[in-house]
């Protein structure tokens, strides 16, 4: 009977962590990354060395499980990452995932050999250890902190913190390796580090696609979807690391393609990953603290605190600057990139390998790596948002996203049916504007269904429902979020091809003699912007209005409030592209053209 007790305790505590892990996702709103901390000390406390007395050292376990829950943070996170956002930052992003961990480890050994007494070999694998950012860690803190940076600086972060972990990983295997044998060439290294960079692409871009094409043509009993992608993800990570290929390169990729195609039950996908990822770091941070030791931490925590400062104040920024040396980033975005450098549990998974293979010294490097991200999440965890704000790479916030429902409906991808509640200051409500590609057909008032012609006009606090093609659904938040103050545009910007967005496209008609139809002759300029646009306007944003161009010249509350209009004769020529432009656009037709996006 003691051993029936005994699972049974084992299920309760596994049930209360769950509960936890689950409520944690409130708590994270507002405290961040810290609450990842709070895991750990759960595992530092349920140890030998705490009260919970817990005897835990099974390394295979922890690293079977730490692979499990990286790979699916990675899915999740390409699962989330717009092609399009990225596709511009793609080079300098690649750059700081390869040459840059290179260059932190590079600078951080030196350190690591002083102040540990370690070899050259050992030191260049404590650099490796805590040389890559940790996507979990950057993708939580940006997003719970309610970010909003510039464009170009959070997609370079997005897509560096999601592709340095395959390099960082193949790194620390090599060293271990090395150390474990005593012999390496370089032409080795550079073998595999080929193979297994070429090889788990491919096998991400094909078994994204295959996962594309068996949600959309295998009729699976509702609810079975995002199971079968998370289930999915993870045969694509077991085949490549069965094939030496980089298995987390892989799943990141896959992620990307199947994010990036319409799919069937691509919101509960999204919804069930949430879960996922946040139990499987919650899982994977007290495993990871059950095997620490804070016997051991007091004994190493003075050098660890030097390598921890070093490496953000010294490695990081050095590497940043140098890598993005090629790019058009000033100082501020260049100081903020470098001093998001999170590290996360991601290197203590690194940091367990040694202790896996049983190398000499293997506990310090776990213990370097743990003091390390305490140190990280504490000092740049909390200190993100005001960095951001202070360097000025921070947009001003909006309200979050209104509660929009997603259904999806059966045998149809094209459309889906999007749920709203109308707020009384939304833009819906007030200017009776929705994009041309959405369709209303139902309203909710006072638990009454209607058709959008019974419910005509609409109220404040009904509920409608729309048709709208999947991939621009998220697009029709900002039409049900309260409107932000807009100001009056710069008379100085205002030329004779310059015109408020306030104007409508009568008086343009007039003036022009262009041809706006007398449905849209009482319509602004910005109320055209946002009818047509398939995502919210941006500056430099551009609509066909024969015979004339109109381009969004500036924003102000999230509408166009100062409209260029580029006239037939004004047409430039097309300006002759560099060899690096060509050599840009052609290796993104050929991603296009293998990914399918």
């Amino acid at each position: 009977m003691a051993s029936l007790d005994s699972v049974s305790i084992a299920i309760f505590l596994g049930a209360i962590l769950v509960m936890a892990g689950i409520l944690s996702s409130l708590l994270a709103l507002r405290f961040g990354a810290p609450l990842l901390l709070v895991f750990l000390g759960i595992g530092m406390l349920a140890g030998d060395a705490g009260p919970g007395q817990l005897n835990y050292n099974d390394v295979r376990t922890t690293y079977l499980v730490g692979s499990v829950a990286l790979a699916l943070i990675l899915f999740d996170g390409g699962l989330r990452t717009k092609f399009q956002s990225i596709r511009t930052v793609l080079a300098p992003s690649m750059v700081l995932a390869t040459i840059g961990v290179l260059l932190t480890a590079l600078v951080t050994a030196p350190v690591a050999r002083y102040v540990l007494d370690l070899n050259w070999t050992e030191s260049l694998l404590v650099g490796a250890v805590v040389a890559s950012t940790d996507a979990a860690a950057v993708f939580l803190l940006v997003h719970t902190q309610g970010l909003r940076l510039r464009p170009r600086v959070g997609a370079t972060l997005e897509a560096e913190s999601g592709t340095n972990d395959p390099f960082a990983i193949f790194l620390t295997l090599m060293l271990v390796e090395f150390i474990s044998i005593g012999q390496s060439s370089p032409g080795h290294v550079v073998f595999e580090l080929a193979r297994e960079g070429l090889l788990g692409a491919v096998i991400g871009v094909i078994g994204g696609r295959l996962v594309v094409l068996a949600l959309n043509r295998v009729a699976l009993p509702q609810g079975l979807h995002a199971p079968f992608v998370t289930t999915a993800a993870l045969v694509i990570f077991g085949v490549a690391q069965i094939a030496h290929a980089s298995g987390f390169l892989a799943v990141y990729l896959a992620g990307i393609i199947i994010g990036n195609r319409p799919t069937r039950a691509h919101n509960s996908v999204i919804t069930f990953l949430d879960a996922a990822t946040w139990l499987a770091q919650i899982v994977m941070f007290v495993l990871l603290g059950l095997l620490s030791s804070p016997q051991r931490l007091l004994d190493s925590v003075g050098p660890a605190v030097i390598v921890a400062l070093v490496l953000m104040l010294a490695a990081r920024p050095i590497a940043v600057f140098l890598c993005l040396v090629p790019f058009r980033f000033n100082w501020r975005e260049k100081i903020f990139i470098a001093w998001t450098g999170l590290r996360g549990a991601v290197a203590i998974f690194l940091a367990s390998i040694p202790m896996l293979v049983g190398l000499p010294k293997a506990y310090l490097y776990f213990d370097v790596a743990f003091v390390v991200v305490i140190i990280s999440l504490l000092l740049q965890g909390w200190t993100l948002a005001p960095a951001a704000r202070w360097l000025h790479v921070a947009l001003p916030r909006v309200d979050r996203g209104p509660r929009r429902v997603e259904l999806d409906l059966p045998g149809q991808l094209e459309q889906q049916l999007v749920g709203y509640p109308v707020r009384p200051k939304s833009l819906y409500f007030r200017r009776g504007l929705l994009p041309s590609w959405s369709k209303p057909t139902l309203v909710i008032r006072e638990e009454r269904i209607l058709s959008p012609a019974e419910a005509d006009p609409v109220a404040a606090g009904d509920y409608i429902y729309l048709l709208a093609p999947p991939e621009k659904a998220e697009a029709l938040d900002r039409f049900f979020v309260d409107m932000a103050p807009s100001s009056a545009p710069d008379p100085h910007l205002l030329g004779d091809f310059m015109v408020s967005g306030e104007h409508t496209l009568g008086e343009l008609a007039q003036i022009y003699g262009v041809s706006a139809g007398e449905e849209h002759a009482t319509l602004t300029l910005a109320d055209y912007f946002d009818i047509h646009l398939d995502h919210a306007p941006k500056v430099g944003a551009e609509l066909v209005l024969d015979p004339i161009v109109l381009v969004a010249r500036s924003i102000s509350g999230g509408r166009v409030n100062v409209v260029g209009l580029r006239l037939p004769e004004d047409e430039e020529q097309a300006v002759p592209l560099t060899r690096r432009q060509k050599a840009r656009r052609k290796l993104a037709e050929i991603w296009s053209s293998v990914a399918g996006v």
